[in-house]
């Protein structure tokens, strides 16, 4: 454990994922109008647990060893990539998903005789811009708060 507390990059990175995590469903329960506890383990929602993590840890490297380090490079160049597949590829996937939930229902009621059934697949997998954002914000915190204090 005290491995772990020494590496501040490391622990900003695991904080701000678990706090992310653990806003989900309390975030989310304004907007659906009910407690959804499985968004503590869940992919997708408010804020983006992958950005938070990928932006505290640059963030972090950032503050400890300054931007033109190799650390940071690494670390800012690996904040990108997951930012944009979160946005982009998972986002579009979890949207496939949605579709192709919709037409498994469809042709679940078109063979009645029971030769097809309903796989529904995940549909929240990816993150609206707010969503990375709200990661990012947190990120922010968690990198700076973990590091300075």
């Amino acid at each position: 454990m005290n491995i772990l507390l020494a590496n501040r990059p490391l622990f900003a990175a695991l904080l701000a994922a678990f706090v992310a995590q653990l806003l989900k469903p309390f975030l989310n329960w304004p907007i659906e109008k009910k407690f959804v506890k499985q968004l503590f383990i869940s992919t997708g929602g408010m804020p983006s647990s992958h950005t938070a993590m990928v932006v505290a840890l640059s963030t972090a490297v950032f503050i400890k060893e300054g931007g033109k380090s190799l650390s940071f490079a690494i670390a800012i160049t690996f904040a990108l990539i997951v930012i944009h597949d979160s946005m982009g590829i998972r986002r579009a996937a979890g949207k496939q998903a949605k579709v192709l939930n919709d037409w498994s229902r469809i042709l679940n009621k078109i063979h009645e005789d029971g030769e097809f059934t309903i796989e529904n697949l995940k549909t929240m997998l990816g993150h609206s811009f707010m969503q990375v954002l709200g990661g990012i914000i947190l990120g922010l915190l968690c990198g700076y708060f973990v590091t300075t204090f």
